[in-house]
Protein backbone atom coordinates (compact mmCIF):
# COMPACT_ATOMS: atom_id res chain seq x y z
CA UNK A 1 0.00 0.00 0.00
CA UNK A 2 1.29 3.59 -1.08
CA UNK A 3 2.20 5.31 2.40
CA UNK A 4 0.08 8.34 1.14
CA UNK A 5 -2.92 6.03 1.04
CA UNK A 6 -4.50 5.04 3.95
CA UNK A 7 -8.31 3.17 4.22
CA UNK A 8 -10.42 1.42 6.71
CA UNK A 9 -11.61 -2.37 6.63
CA UNK A 10 -14.57 -0.99 4.88
CA UNK A 11 -12.61 1.07 2.11
CA UNK A 12 -13.37 4.22 3.69
CA UNK A 13 -10.80 6.41 2.62
CA UNK A 14 -8.65 8.07 6.19
CA UNK A 15 -7.26 11.33 5.01
CA UNK A 16 -3.84 12.12 6.55
CA UNK A 17 -5.43 14.66 8.61
CA UNK A 18 -8.82 16.06 9.83
CA UNK A 19 -10.63 19.51 10.61
CA UNK A 20 -13.44 21.18 10.84
CA UNK A 21 -14.11 21.22 6.97
CA UNK A 22 -14.77 17.71 7.82
CA UNK A 23 -17.75 18.39 9.53
CA UNK A 24 -19.04 21.22 7.33
CA UNK A 25 -22.87 20.54 7.71
CA UNK A 26 -22.58 18.75 10.92
CA UNK A 27 -24.57 19.78 13.75
CA UNK A 28 -24.01 18.32 16.91
CA UNK A 29 -27.38 19.44 19.08
CA UNK A 30 -28.61 17.04 16.06
CA UNK A 31 -26.58 14.58 15.33
CA UNK A 32 -25.11 14.00 18.58
CA UNK A 33 -27.48 14.87 21.27
CA UNK A 34 -27.13 14.18 24.81
CA UNK A 35 -25.90 10.60 26.13
CA UNK A 36 -28.99 9.21 27.08
CA UNK A 37 -31.14 11.14 24.65
CA UNK A 38 -32.07 10.88 21.07
CA UNK A 39 -30.74 10.17 18.73
CA UNK A 40 -28.50 7.92 20.96
CA UNK A 41 -25.30 8.32 19.20
CA UNK A 42 -23.35 9.32 22.59
CA UNK A 43 -24.93 6.41 24.50
CA UNK A 44 -28.38 5.04 25.59
CA UNK A 45 -27.50 6.13 29.27
CA UNK A 46 -27.30 9.74 30.56
CA UNK A 47 -24.37 8.30 32.49
CA UNK A 48 -22.64 5.24 31.03
CA UNK A 49 -20.10 4.11 33.10
CA UNK A 50 -19.66 6.10 35.33
CA UNK A 51 -23.32 4.97 36.79
CA UNK A 52 -22.32 0.99 36.39
CA UNK A 53 -19.63 -0.37 33.83
CA UNK A 54 -20.66 -2.47 31.27
CA UNK A 55 -21.43 -6.75 31.74
CA UNK A 56 -18.61 -8.72 31.76
CA UNK A 57 -20.36 -11.80 30.33
CA UNK A 58 -18.11 -14.28 29.16
CA UNK A 59 -19.49 -17.07 26.61
CA UNK A 60 -18.93 -20.58 27.86
CA UNK A 61 -20.56 -24.17 27.23
CA UNK A 62 -19.12 -27.42 26.35
CA UNK A 63 -19.58 -31.25 27.57
CA UNK A 64 -22.31 -31.69 29.81
CA UNK A 65 -24.71 -29.22 31.81
CA UNK A 66 -22.86 -30.63 34.79
CA UNK A 67 -19.55 -29.45 33.46
CA UNK A 68 -20.76 -26.15 31.75
CA UNK A 69 -22.51 -25.16 35.57
CA UNK A 70 -18.80 -25.91 36.58
CA UNK A 71 -17.29 -23.51 34.59
CA UNK A 72 -19.72 -20.93 34.98
CA UNK A 73 -19.22 -20.54 38.90
CA UNK A 74 -15.51 -20.56 38.30
CA UNK A 75 -15.90 -16.97 35.95
CA UNK A 76 -18.57 -15.94 38.64
CA UNK A 77 -16.15 -16.23 41.47
CA UNK A 78 -13.69 -14.54 39.10
CA UNK A 79 -15.95 -11.64 39.22
CA UNK A 80 -17.95 -12.16 35.92
CA UNK A 81 -21.07 -10.41 36.00
CA UNK A 82 -23.33 -12.09 33.43
CA UNK A 83 -24.04 -15.26 32.17
CA UNK A 84 -23.41 -16.37 28.41
CA UNK A 85 -24.06 -19.67 27.25
CA UNK A 86 -23.22 -21.84 23.81
CA UNK A 87 -25.04 -25.18 22.91
CA UNK A 88 -23.52 -27.62 20.52
CA UNK A 89 -24.51 -28.38 17.12
CA UNK A 90 -26.97 -30.84 17.89
CA UNK A 91 -29.03 -28.65 20.19
CA UNK A 92 -28.36 -25.91 18.02
CA UNK A 93 -30.25 -27.87 14.91
CA UNK A 94 -33.00 -29.63 16.92
CA UNK A 95 -31.26 -32.58 17.39
CA UNK A 96 -31.45 -35.18 20.66
CA UNK A 97 -27.78 -36.13 21.98
CA UNK A 98 -29.25 -39.80 21.39
CA UNK A 99 -30.45 -38.75 17.85
CA UNK A 100 -27.94 -40.33 15.20
CA UNK A 101 -26.71 -36.91 13.13
CA UNK A 102 -25.71 -36.28 16.78
CA UNK A 103 -22.89 -38.30 16.74
CA UNK A 104 -19.26 -37.25 17.15
CA UNK A 105 -20.84 -33.38 17.94
CA UNK A 106 -21.81 -33.87 21.14
CA UNK A 107 -20.63 -31.11 23.32
CA UNK A 108 -18.15 -30.08 21.54
CA UNK A 109 -18.68 -26.57 20.69
CA UNK A 110 -21.04 -25.90 23.22
CA UNK A 111 -23.39 -27.46 25.73
CA UNK A 112 -25.50 -30.27 25.20
CA UNK A 113 -29.22 -29.51 26.44
CA UNK A 114 -31.83 -31.81 25.52
CA UNK A 115 -34.38 -32.05 28.10
CA UNK A 116 -35.54 -30.05 31.27
CA UNK A 117 -33.56 -32.62 33.26
CA UNK A 118 -30.33 -31.18 31.40
CA UNK A 119 -31.38 -27.60 31.76
CA UNK A 120 -31.82 -28.29 35.57
CA UNK A 121 -28.12 -29.65 36.12
CA UNK A 122 -27.07 -26.66 33.76
CA UNK A 123 -28.69 -23.68 36.66
CA UNK A 124 -28.16 -25.64 39.45
CA UNK A 125 -27.00 -23.22 42.35
CA UNK A 126 -27.79 -20.11 40.17
CA UNK A 127 -29.88 -17.94 42.07
CA UNK A 128 -31.72 -16.81 38.62
CA UNK A 129 -34.13 -14.20 40.11
CA UNK A 130 -30.49 -12.35 40.30
CA UNK A 131 -28.05 -12.93 37.36
CA UNK A 132 -28.87 -12.33 33.76
CA UNK A 133 -28.05 -14.98 31.04
CA UNK A 134 -27.55 -14.61 27.75
CA UNK A 135 -28.08 -17.72 25.37
CA UNK A 136 -26.69 -18.07 22.19
CA UNK A 137 -29.37 -19.95 20.31
CA UNK A 138 -31.57 -19.57 17.28
CA UNK A 139 -34.10 -22.44 15.34
CA UNK A 140 -34.40 -23.95 18.76
CA UNK A 141 -34.36 -20.24 20.93
CA UNK A 142 -38.31 -20.61 21.66
CA UNK A 143 -37.26 -23.82 23.24
CA UNK A 144 -34.51 -23.13 25.52
CA UNK A 145 -35.75 -20.06 26.83
CA UNK A 146 -39.34 -22.38 28.16
CA UNK A 147 -36.74 -24.79 29.28
CA UNK A 148 -34.88 -21.71 30.91
CA UNK A 149 -38.53 -20.28 32.78
CA UNK A 150 -38.85 -24.20 33.79
CA UNK A 151 -35.88 -24.03 35.89
CA UNK A 152 -36.70 -20.63 37.56
CA UNK A 153 -40.22 -21.97 38.17
CA UNK A 154 -37.84 -24.73 39.93
CA UNK A 155 -36.63 -22.26 41.87
CA UNK A 156 -39.61 -20.24 42.75
CA UNK A 157 -38.55 -17.24 40.10
CA UNK A 158 -41.49 -15.46 38.40
CA UNK A 159 -41.42 -14.82 34.76
CA UNK A 160 -41.36 -11.15 35.40
CA UNK A 161 -38.40 -12.02 37.90
CA UNK A 162 -36.11 -14.00 35.16
CA UNK A 163 -33.67 -11.07 33.08
CA UNK A 164 -31.20 -12.14 30.31
CA UNK A 165 -31.61 -12.17 26.56
CA UNK A 166 -31.81 -15.18 23.64
CA UNK A 167 -29.91 -14.65 20.27
CA UNK A 168 -33.29 -15.88 18.80
CA UNK A 169 -31.77 -14.10 14.84
CA UNK A 170 -32.68 -16.47 12.26
CA UNK A 171 -32.66 -14.19 9.48
CA UNK A 172 -28.55 -14.61 10.21
CA UNK A 173 -28.57 -17.73 10.52
CA UNK A 174 -29.51 -17.99 6.53
CA UNK A 175 -27.19 -15.38 5.41
CA UNK A 176 -24.14 -16.46 7.84
CA UNK A 177 -23.77 -18.96 10.26
CA UNK A 178 -26.44 -21.80 8.43
CA UNK A 179 -27.55 -23.23 12.14
CA UNK A 180 -31.18 -22.92 9.76
CA UNK A 181 -33.95 -25.62 10.51
CA UNK A 182 -37.18 -24.50 9.39
CA UNK A 183 -37.98 -22.13 5.96
CA UNK A 184 -37.64 -18.43 6.59
CA UNK A 185 -41.01 -17.42 7.34
CA UNK A 186 -42.32 -20.04 9.42
CA UNK A 187 -39.01 -19.52 11.71
CA UNK A 188 -40.02 -15.98 11.55
CA UNK A 189 -43.42 -17.19 12.93
CA UNK A 190 -41.42 -18.06 15.86
CA UNK A 191 -39.91 -14.93 16.33
CA UNK A 192 -42.56 -13.22 16.96
CA UNK A 193 -44.07 -16.05 19.19
CA UNK A 194 -41.72 -15.48 21.19
CA UNK A 195 -42.03 -11.53 21.26
CA UNK A 196 -45.33 -12.18 22.13
CA UNK A 197 -45.23 -14.63 25.00
CA UNK A 198 -42.71 -12.58 26.35
CA UNK A 199 -44.43 -9.83 26.67
CA UNK A 200 -47.15 -11.63 28.76
CA UNK A 201 -44.85 -14.31 30.98
CA UNK A 202 -41.39 -12.57 30.72
CA UNK A 203 -41.85 -8.97 30.31
CA UNK A 204 -38.05 -8.12 31.49
CA UNK A 205 -36.07 -10.79 29.09
CA UNK A 206 -34.77 -9.28 25.87
CA UNK A 207 -36.63 -11.58 23.39
CA UNK A 208 -34.10 -11.24 20.62
CA UNK A 209 -30.57 -10.09 19.97
CA UNK A 210 -30.21 -8.94 16.23
CA UNK A 211 -27.09 -10.06 15.44
CA UNK A 212 -23.98 -8.57 13.05
CA UNK A 213 -21.57 -10.73 14.93
CA UNK A 214 -21.51 -13.94 12.41
CA UNK A 215 -22.47 -11.58 9.76
CA UNK A 216 -18.53 -10.39 10.39
CA UNK A 217 -17.42 -13.48 11.06
CA UNK A 218 -18.62 -14.82 7.80
CA UNK A 219 -16.23 -11.70 6.28
CA UNK A 220 -18.84 -8.72 5.72
CA UNK A 221 -17.26 -5.49 6.47
CA UNK A 222 -17.95 -3.13 9.28
CA UNK A 223 -20.48 -1.00 6.90
CA UNK A 224 -22.10 -4.40 5.86
CA UNK A 225 -22.31 -5.85 8.98
CA UNK A 226 -24.35 -2.97 11.09
CA UNK A 227 -26.29 -2.32 7.47
CA UNK A 228 -27.71 -5.99 7.41
CA UNK A 229 -28.00 -6.33 11.21
CA UNK A 230 -30.39 -3.50 11.03
CA UNK A 231 -31.73 -4.07 7.71
CA UNK A 232 -33.15 -7.59 9.83
CA UNK A 233 -34.22 -5.49 12.87
CA UNK A 234 -36.47 -3.40 10.72
CA UNK A 235 -37.66 -7.73 8.64
CA UNK A 236 -38.35 -8.38 12.64
CA UNK A 237 -40.33 -5.30 13.52
CA UNK A 238 -42.12 -5.31 10.36
CA UNK A 239 -43.09 -9.07 11.17
CA UNK A 240 -44.56 -8.40 14.70
CA UNK A 241 -46.45 -5.46 13.78
CA UNK A 242 -48.27 -7.39 11.21
CA UNK A 243 -48.51 -10.07 13.34
CA UNK A 244 -50.62 -7.16 15.78
CA UNK A 245 -48.34 -6.68 18.24
CA UNK A 246 -47.79 -3.10 19.22
CA UNK A 247 -44.51 -1.53 18.58
CA UNK A 248 -43.99 0.07 21.82
CA UNK A 249 -44.42 -3.18 23.69
CA UNK A 250 -42.33 -5.50 22.07
CA UNK A 251 -39.85 -2.75 20.88
CA UNK A 252 -38.04 -1.46 23.90
CA UNK A 253 -37.05 -5.49 24.58
CA UNK A 254 -35.49 -5.97 21.39
CA UNK A 255 -31.41 -6.26 21.70
CA UNK A 256 -28.24 -6.12 19.39
CA UNK A 257 -25.06 -8.09 19.44
CA UNK A 258 -21.93 -6.63 17.42
CA UNK A 259 -18.65 -7.87 16.75
CA UNK A 260 -15.33 -5.47 17.54
CA UNK A 261 -12.88 -6.03 14.92
CA UNK A 262 -9.10 -4.81 14.65
CA UNK A 263 -9.89 -1.10 13.56
CA UNK A 264 -10.23 0.54 16.39
CA UNK A 265 -11.53 3.94 14.98
CA UNK A 266 -14.06 2.09 12.15
CA UNK A 267 -15.32 -0.16 15.37
CA UNK A 268 -15.83 2.68 17.54
CA UNK A 269 -17.58 5.03 14.86
CA UNK A 270 -19.68 1.76 13.61
CA UNK A 271 -21.24 1.49 17.51
CA UNK A 272 -21.93 5.51 17.39
CA UNK A 273 -23.56 5.30 13.60
CA UNK A 274 -25.46 2.29 14.29
CA UNK A 275 -27.22 3.80 17.73
CA UNK A 276 -28.25 6.86 15.83
CA UNK A 277 -29.42 4.77 12.46
CA UNK A 278 -31.68 2.63 14.71
CA UNK A 279 -33.28 5.75 16.66
CA UNK A 280 -34.16 7.27 13.55
CA UNK A 281 -35.42 4.11 11.80
CA UNK A 282 -37.45 3.38 15.28
CA UNK A 283 -38.87 7.03 14.93
CA UNK A 284 -39.41 7.53 11.57
CA UNK A 285 -40.05 4.75 10.06
CA UNK A 286 -42.02 3.36 12.47
CA UNK A 287 -43.48 5.99 14.53
CA UNK A 288 -42.05 5.06 17.78
CA UNK A 289 -42.94 7.04 21.03
CA UNK A 290 -41.29 4.92 23.83
CA UNK A 291 -37.18 6.30 23.93
CA UNK A 292 -36.70 2.50 25.01
CA UNK A 293 -38.12 1.60 21.56
CA UNK A 294 -35.29 4.14 19.95
CA UNK A 295 -32.71 2.70 22.19
CA UNK A 296 -29.73 0.42 20.37
CA UNK A 297 -29.00 -1.68 23.38
CA UNK A 298 -26.13 -4.23 22.35
CA UNK A 299 -23.35 -6.66 23.48
CA UNK A 300 -20.03 -7.25 21.21
CA UNK A 301 -17.89 -10.13 21.31
CA UNK A 302 -14.07 -9.55 20.47
CA UNK A 303 -13.54 -11.00 16.83
CA UNK A 304 -13.44 -14.49 16.69
CA UNK A 305 -11.86 -14.58 13.04
CA UNK A 306 -9.36 -11.98 13.56
CA UNK A 307 -7.39 -14.94 16.28
CA UNK A 308 -4.65 -16.58 14.49
CA UNK A 309 -3.35 -20.18 15.36
CA UNK A 310 0.46 -18.79 14.86
CA UNK A 311 1.73 -17.10 18.12
CA UNK A 312 -1.57 -17.35 19.33
CA UNK A 313 0.20 -15.07 22.80
CA UNK A 314 -0.32 -12.49 20.28
CA UNK A 315 -4.37 -12.68 20.43
CA UNK A 316 -4.33 -11.03 23.77
CA UNK A 317 -3.20 -7.63 22.90
CA UNK A 318 -5.84 -7.86 19.35
CA UNK A 319 -8.84 -9.12 22.17
CA UNK A 320 -7.53 -6.42 24.25
CA UNK A 321 -7.64 -3.21 21.37
CA UNK A 322 -11.04 -4.66 20.33
CA UNK A 323 -12.48 -4.54 23.97
CA UNK A 324 -10.94 -1.30 24.11
CA UNK A 325 -13.05 -0.13 20.59
CA UNK A 326 -16.32 -1.45 22.32
CA UNK A 327 -15.81 -0.13 25.09
CA UNK A 328 -15.06 3.82 24.01
CA UNK A 329 -18.16 2.84 21.43
CA UNK A 330 -20.47 2.33 24.40
CA UNK A 331 -21.23 -1.26 24.34
CA UNK A 332 -23.84 -2.38 27.40
CA UNK A 333 -21.98 -5.88 27.65
CA UNK A 334 -19.13 -8.00 26.28
CA UNK A 335 -17.13 -11.03 25.86
CA UNK A 336 -13.62 -11.01 25.40
CA UNK A 337 -12.24 -14.02 23.38
CA UNK A 338 -9.15 -16.44 24.79
CA UNK A 339 -6.19 -16.22 23.23
CA UNK A 340 -6.49 -19.62 22.39
CA UNK A 341 -9.67 -20.06 20.74
CA UNK A 342 -8.00 -20.69 16.84
CA UNK A 343 -7.19 -23.67 18.65
CA UNK A 344 -9.85 -25.09 20.23
CA UNK A 345 -12.34 -23.98 23.32
CA UNK A 346 -10.87 -21.94 25.61
CA UNK A 347 -8.73 -23.12 28.55
CA UNK A 348 -9.34 -22.46 31.81
CA UNK A 349 -6.54 -19.87 32.05
CA UNK A 350 -7.69 -18.08 28.58
CA UNK A 351 -11.14 -17.60 30.01
CA UNK A 352 -9.86 -15.94 32.72
CA UNK A 353 -7.26 -13.71 31.14
CA UNK A 354 -9.90 -12.70 28.77
CA UNK A 355 -11.95 -11.91 32.16
CA UNK A 356 -8.82 -9.79 33.53
CA UNK A 357 -8.12 -7.61 30.28
CA UNK A 358 -11.95 -6.31 30.71
CA UNK A 359 -11.38 -5.70 34.37
CA UNK A 360 -8.31 -3.84 33.74
CA UNK A 361 -10.24 -1.87 31.13
CA UNK A 362 -12.73 -1.15 33.30
CA UNK A 363 -11.01 -0.38 36.15
CA UNK A 364 -7.76 0.63 35.96
CA UNK A 365 -7.69 2.70 32.13
CA UNK A 366 -9.95 5.41 33.19
CA UNK A 367 -11.59 4.80 29.95
CA UNK A 368 -15.09 4.68 31.95
CA UNK A 369 -14.64 8.00 33.72
CA UNK A 370 -16.60 10.20 30.73
CA UNK A 371 -19.12 9.25 28.70
CA UNK A 372 -18.68 9.29 24.64
CA UNK A 373 -14.52 10.21 25.51
CA UNK A 374 -14.02 10.45 21.56
CA UNK A 375 -17.67 12.95 20.76
CA UNK A 376 -16.20 15.81 18.72
CA UNK A 377 -13.03 14.46 17.31
CA UNK A 378 -13.33 15.59 13.73
CA UNK A 379 -11.95 12.30 12.46
CA UNK A 380 -14.36 10.13 14.86
CA UNK A 381 -17.30 12.17 13.80
CA UNK A 382 -16.40 12.35 10.67
CA UNK A 383 -16.27 8.74 10.32
CA UNK A 384 -19.35 7.91 11.90
CA UNK A 385 -20.92 9.80 9.42
CA UNK A 386 -19.62 8.32 6.29
CA UNK A 387 -20.40 4.47 7.81
CA UNK A 388 -23.75 5.89 8.52
CA UNK A 389 -24.10 7.22 4.79
CA UNK A 390 -22.70 3.67 3.33
CA UNK A 391 -24.98 1.30 5.84
CA UNK A 392 -28.11 3.52 4.71
CA UNK A 393 -27.54 3.10 0.82
CA UNK A 394 -27.47 -0.87 1.79
CA UNK A 395 -30.38 -0.49 3.42
CA UNK A 396 -32.32 1.28 0.86
CA UNK A 397 -30.87 -1.49 -1.53
CA UNK A 398 -32.18 -4.47 0.54
CA UNK A 399 -35.92 -2.09 0.70
CA UNK A 400 -35.36 -1.88 -3.08
CA UNK A 401 -35.63 -5.42 -3.00
CA UNK A 402 -38.87 -6.04 -0.83
CA UNK A 403 -36.62 -6.13 2.88
CA UNK A 404 -34.48 -8.67 4.22
CA UNK A 405 -36.45 -11.53 3.87
CA UNK A 406 -36.45 -11.20 -0.03
CA UNK A 407 -33.06 -10.07 -0.23
CA UNK A 408 -31.67 -13.36 1.72
CA UNK A 409 -33.69 -15.68 -0.65
CA UNK A 410 -32.62 -13.59 -3.54
CA UNK A 411 -28.54 -13.82 -2.06
CA UNK A 412 -27.97 -10.40 -2.34
CA UNK A 413 -26.54 -10.20 1.66
CA UNK A 414 -24.74 -13.82 1.00
CA UNK A 415 -23.13 -12.55 -2.33
CA UNK A 416 -21.90 -8.95 -0.95
CA UNK A 417 -20.55 -10.36 2.22
CA UNK A 418 -18.52 -13.74 -0.01
CA UNK A 419 -17.41 -10.30 -2.40
CA UNK A 420 -15.89 -8.78 0.76
CA UNK A 421 -14.56 -11.94 2.68
CA UNK A 422 -12.88 -12.80 -0.82
CA UNK A 423 -11.03 -9.26 -1.27
CA UNK A 424 -10.00 -9.69 2.16
CA UNK A 425 -8.38 -12.84 1.80
CA UNK A 426 -6.88 -11.52 -1.24
CA UNK A 427 -5.51 -8.20 0.32
CA UNK A 428 -3.85 -10.62 3.18
CA UNK A 429 -2.51 -12.77 0.46
CA UNK A 430 -1.04 -9.39 -0.85
CA UNK A 431 0.35 -8.24 1.94
CA UNK A 432 -1.57 -5.53 1.34
CA UNK A 433 -3.02 -6.33 4.93
CA UNK A 434 -1.02 -7.27 7.64
CA UNK A 435 -1.69 -10.33 9.99
CA UNK A 436 1.23 -10.15 12.45
CA UNK A 437 2.17 -13.81 12.44
CA UNK A 438 0.73 -15.10 9.19
CA UNK A 439 2.16 -12.80 6.41
CA UNK A 440 4.34 -10.75 8.57
CA UNK A 441 6.80 -11.16 11.10
CA UNK A 442 5.98 -14.92 11.25
CA UNK A 443 8.79 -17.26 12.78
CA UNK A 444 8.80 -21.06 13.43
CA UNK A 445 6.34 -22.19 15.95
CA UNK A 446 8.32 -23.91 18.73
CA UNK A 447 5.86 -23.92 21.40
CA UNK A 448 1.86 -24.75 21.30
CA UNK A 449 -0.42 -23.47 23.94
CA UNK A 450 -2.33 -25.91 25.49
CA UNK A 451 -5.25 -26.82 23.94
CA UNK A 452 -8.49 -27.59 25.88
CA UNK A 453 -9.31 -31.36 25.81
CA UNK A 454 -12.51 -32.98 24.48
CA UNK A 455 -13.69 -35.52 26.82
CA UNK A 456 -16.11 -38.59 24.84
CA UNK A 457 -16.93 -40.06 27.95
CA UNK A 458 -18.88 -37.17 28.58
CA UNK A 459 -20.51 -37.51 25.39
CA UNK A 460 -21.52 -40.88 26.40
CA UNK A 461 -23.06 -40.13 29.17
CA UNK A 462 -25.14 -37.57 27.99
CA UNK A 463 -26.48 -39.46 24.96
CA UNK A 464 -27.32 -42.25 28.17
CA UNK A 465 -28.65 -40.02 29.99
CA UNK A 466 -31.10 -38.90 27.08
CA UNK A 467 -32.14 -42.29 26.20
CA UNK A 468 -32.70 -42.69 29.59
CA UNK A 469 -34.85 -40.12 30.11
CA UNK A 470 -37.14 -41.51 27.48
CA UNK A 471 -37.81 -45.06 29.55
CA UNK A 472 -38.42 -43.29 32.59
CA UNK A 473 -41.03 -40.35 31.73
CA UNK A 474 -44.70 -40.82 30.87
CA UNK A 475 -44.69 -41.13 27.48
CA UNK A 476 -48.38 -40.93 27.23
CA UNK A 477 -48.39 -37.73 28.90
CA UNK A 478 -45.42 -36.77 26.36
CA UNK A 479 -47.69 -37.66 22.84
CA UNK A 480 -50.57 -35.91 24.27
CA UNK A 481 -49.21 -32.84 24.75
CA UNK A 482 -46.46 -33.16 21.65
CA UNK A 483 -50.36 -33.62 19.63
CA UNK A 484 -51.36 -30.15 21.11
CA UNK A 485 -47.90 -28.65 19.88
CA UNK A 486 -48.71 -29.73 16.18
CA UNK A 487 -51.85 -28.38 16.46
CA UNK A 488 -51.16 -25.04 17.44
CA UNK A 489 -48.39 -25.68 14.65
CA UNK A 490 -50.68 -26.48 11.79
CA UNK A 491 -53.18 -22.94 13.35
CA UNK A 492 -52.10 -19.58 14.02
CA UNK A 493 -52.16 -19.82 18.02
CA UNK A 494 -48.81 -18.96 19.63
CA UNK A 495 -46.86 -22.01 19.86
CA UNK A 496 -44.85 -21.83 23.00
CA UNK A 497 -47.78 -22.09 25.25
CA UNK A 498 -47.94 -25.94 23.58
CA UNK A 499 -44.58 -25.93 23.62
CA UNK A 500 -44.20 -25.62 27.56
CA UNK A 501 -46.42 -28.03 28.37
CA UNK A 502 -44.65 -30.43 26.31
CA UNK A 503 -41.37 -29.72 27.37
CA UNK A 504 -42.27 -29.95 31.12
CA UNK A 505 -43.80 -33.46 30.47
CA UNK A 506 -40.21 -33.95 29.87
CA UNK A 507 -40.47 -33.83 25.58
CA UNK A 508 -37.57 -33.37 24.85
CA UNK A 509 -36.07 -30.69 22.51
CA UNK A 510 -35.46 -33.07 19.16
CA UNK A 511 -38.83 -33.93 19.77
CA UNK A 512 -40.84 -30.76 19.77
CA UNK A 513 -38.55 -29.94 16.77
CA UNK A 514 -39.61 -32.56 15.48
CA UNK A 515 -43.12 -31.33 15.06
CA UNK A 516 -42.26 -28.26 13.84
CA UNK A 517 -40.11 -29.87 11.57
CA UNK A 518 -43.26 -31.86 10.06
CA UNK A 519 -45.23 -28.86 10.13
CA UNK A 520 -43.12 -26.34 8.88
CA UNK A 521 -40.76 -28.63 6.71
CA UNK A 522 -37.03 -28.36 6.76
CA UNK A 523 -35.38 -25.44 4.48
CA UNK A 524 -33.28 -26.32 1.80
CA UNK A 525 -31.13 -23.49 0.21
CA UNK A 526 -30.77 -23.12 -3.80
Amino acid sequence: MNSRERSTDSGIEIRPVYGPKDLEGFDPTDELGDPGAFPYTRGVQPTMYRGRLWTMRQYAGFGTAEATNERFKFLLNAGQTGLSCAFDLPTQMGYDADHARAEGEVGKVGVAISSLEDMRLLLAGLPLDEVTTSMTINSTASTLLLLYQLVGEDQGVRGDQLRGTIQNDILKEYVARGTYIYPPRPSMRLVVDTFSYCNKEMPNWNTISISGYHIREAGSTAVQEIAFTLANGIAYVEAALAAGLELDDFAPRLSFFFNAHNNLFEEIAKYRAARRMWANIMATRFGATDPKSMMLRFHTQTGGSTLTAQQPESNIVRVTVQALGAALGGTQSLHTNGFDEALGLPTERAAKLALRTQQILGYESGIADTVDPLAGSYFVESLTNEVERLALAYISAIDAQGGAVAAIESRYMQDEIESAAYEFARSVDRGDKVVVGVNRFSEEETTRADVFPVDEAQQQAQVARVASLKTRRDNDAVRVALDDLRTAARGSANVLYPMKSALAAFATLGEVADVLRDEFGIYQPS
